[in-house]
């Protein structure tokens, strides 16, 4: 079994737009990052574009199970359809006091519907349908749903966009401290995990605001009156 990388960040779903968007900017901040994939020849090929696009970034790609066993942070960035089938197959690479990232969303295009809707879950949220999946010991924390893949693909510019984090209090810090890697993201004390009910479906908000005001780019949201 590979040793974990304490400064390592596994993203499973890598080759998508917004689990690339989020390889970037982590190597461009000087972080490890392992790309995953059911398919090796994907990882690989998202790993190149990776080193392509920010040189010296430290970088590779490998297939999920192995991904999960280098970071004590792995970021699920899958479809909320192939959420529990990702889970279930790295279930046993799972350690103890990794933390689980969960992006996905339970958008209504998993049954062929539009995604300005989202689907009742009984679990009331994709992250805590991953978190009743993981093994005992791994916390599960939710953020990044809101923030657009082109942006976050677009080095050259600051990403603008809060991120509220809901989870357990340790590692829910922990992932707020990796918003601060990329320029213009701000982590936002989402409370507990149940609070991803909220978060996830301002996705769908989102995405029907695009279309409205014609932003192909994608909207971010910002709270007013934080304190610094």
């Amino acid at each position: 079994m590979a040793t974990i990388n304490e400064n390592a960040i596994a993203i499973l779903g890598g080759t998508g737009d917004q689990g690339l968007g989020l390889a970037l900017r982590f190597t461009a901040a000087g972080r490890v990052v392992v790309i995953g994939s059911r398919k090796l020849d994907r990882a690989l090929a998202a790993a190149e574009k990776v080193q392509s696009t920010v040189p010296g970034a430290l970088v590779s790609g490998c297939e999920n199970n192995e991904a999960v066993t280098r970071a004590p942070v792995v970021i699920l960035s899958v479809p909320f359809e192939h959420t529990s089938a990702t889970v279930k197959a790295i279930r046993e690479s799972l350690r103890p006091e990794q933390i689980v990232v969960s992006m996905a969303v339970p958008l209504a295009t998993a049954i062929g519907d539009a995604a300005v809707r989202t689907l009742g879950i009984w679990q009331g949220s994709c992250a805590e349908l991953v978190a009743e999946l993981v093994p005992k010991g791994v916390s599960v924390v939710s953020a990044f749903q809101n923030v657009s893949a082109q942006r976050l693909q677009a080095l050259d510019a600051a990403v603008e966009c809060d991120v509220v984090v809901s989870g357990a209090k340790p590692a829910r810090q922990r992932v707020m401290a990796l918003c601060g890697l990329v320029p213009g993201l701000r982590a936002v004390d989402g409370g507990p995990l149940s609070n991803a009910r909220i978060v996830e479906s301002i996705t769908a908000l989102l995405i029907g605001l695009n279309v409205r005001y014609k932003v192909p780019e994608g909207l971010g949201i910002r709270l007013t009156g934080l304190p610094e």
